[in-house]
């Protein structure tokens, strides 16, 4: 899944994704070099991340 998808299943901003996402543990994948990179996220990590911020 790429970053804006990400951010919409969230609902939050691409800009808040490529800010705060590492910092809370959303493990981006970078393919390519420079400031045409793709950042990419595994759908099942997005998911479990998600199942572990459930309030219990």
């Amino acid at each position: 899944m790429d970053t804006s998808e990400v951010a919409a299943i969230l609902n939050m901003s691409t800009s808040w994704m490529y800010k705060e996402a590492a910092k809370l543990g959303l493990r981006g994948y970078k393919l390519g070099r420079g400031r045409n990179a793709k950042v990419l996220y595994k759908r099942s990590e997005i998911f479990r991340w998600l199942e572990q911020q459930r309030i219990h």
